[in-house]
C-alpha cells in the first residue's frame, strides 16, 4: 500500500527535482530582494506546484499512488516553475523601468503588483493623468507589450475623506484613465479589466495626511493567463485547448 509517509516522501523529492530544474539567471533577483534561502521564485513556485501536484496525483490514481504522485508532481510543478520564470524576467525589467518613478513593485506569488501613488498620478480630486506621469506609463506599455502572456487588472483607490460614492467614481475614473492610456500606447485592451475600489482596502490609516496619500493610489496586477502552459526553462506560452 502506497501510505502516506511514502507519498510525503514522493513528493518532497519531485518538488526539490523541479526546484533544482527552475534555477535561472534571475536567481540573484531573488536574493537581492531578501530572498535568505537562496532559491529562486522560479524555484520556490515550480517546487510548491510539484509538492501539490504529487498529492493531487495520487489522490486521484488510486490504483498506482506512487506513479499519479510522480505524474502529477511532473506536471503541476513544471507549470508552474515556467511562469514564474516568465514572470521573474519581467519583475527585473519593471523594476528597472521604474526605478527613480516612485512606482512600487512587488512580487507576490505568481503576481506582479505595481503601485502608483496618487500624488505623483493624478492632481487632487482629478482623474486627469499628471503630464510629468506620462514617461513612466509609457515605459509600462512597451514592458507590457513586450510581456504580452499575463492579463492586467487595473484598480483605483481612495482615501476615506469624502462621500463613499464619490470615492467610488473617482477611484472608477482613476483606474480608467490609466488603462485607457496604456491601451491607447498599444497595450491589448482584452488583457485589461477595471476596478474602483473607492476607500476599501486600505494600506495605511486614514486618521493623518500621510496614511491618507499612500492609500490613494492605483494598482495594477499581473497575473498568469488562465488556459496556458508556460515553458519551464524559455519562459515562452504553449496553449492547450
Amino acid at each position: 500500500m502506497f501510505t502516506m509517509r511514502r507519498l510525503i516522501i514522493v513528493a518532497t523529492v519531485a518538488a526539490l527535482m523541479t526546484g533544482c530544474a527552475g534555477q535561472n539567471p534571475y536567481d540573484s533577483q531573488g536574493q537581492a530582494q531578501g530572498d535568505s534561502s537562496g532559491m529562486s521564485k522560479t524555484a520556490k513556485y515550480g517546487g510548491l506546484g510539484a509538492l501539490a501536484g504529487a498529492v493531487a496525483g495520487a489522490a486521484i490514481n488510486h490504483n498506482n499512488r506512487g506513479k499519479g504522485a510522480l505524474i502529477g508532481a511532473a506536471a503541476v510543478g513544471a507549470a508552474a516553475a515556467g511562469y514564474g520564470y516568465y514572470a521573474d524576467k519581467q519583475e527585473a525589467e519593471l523594476r528597472a523601468k521604474m526605478a527613480n518613478t516612485g512606482v512600487e513593485v512587488q512580487r507576490q506569488g505568481d503576481q506582479i503588483k505595481l503601485i502608483m501613488p496618487g500624488n505623483i498620478t493624478f492632481a487632487t480630486d482629478s482623474a486627469n493623468i499628471s503630464p510629468s506621469f506620462y514617461n513612466p506609463l509609457n515605459n509600462l506599455a512597451n514592458s507590457f507589450k513586450s510581456f504580452n502572456q499575463n492579463t492586467i487588472e487595473v484598480v483605483g483607490f481612495t482615501d476615506s475623506t469624502g462621500s463613499r460614492q464619490h470615492n467610488m467614481d473617482l477611484s472608477q475614473r482613476r483606474a480608467q484613465a490609466v488603462s485607457t492610456y496604456l491601451t491607447s500606447q498599444g497595450v491589448d485592451a482584452s488583457r485589461v479589466t477595471v476596478r474602483g475600489m473607492g476607500p476599501d482596502q486600505p494600506i495605511a490609516s486614514n486618521a493623518d495626511a500621510n496614511g491618507r496619500a499612500q492609500n490613494r493610489r492605483v494598482e495594477v496586477n499581473l497575473k498568469p493567463i488562465p488556459g496556458q502552459q508556460y515553458d519551464q526553462q524559455q519562459g515562452q506560452v504553449q496553449q492547450y485547448p
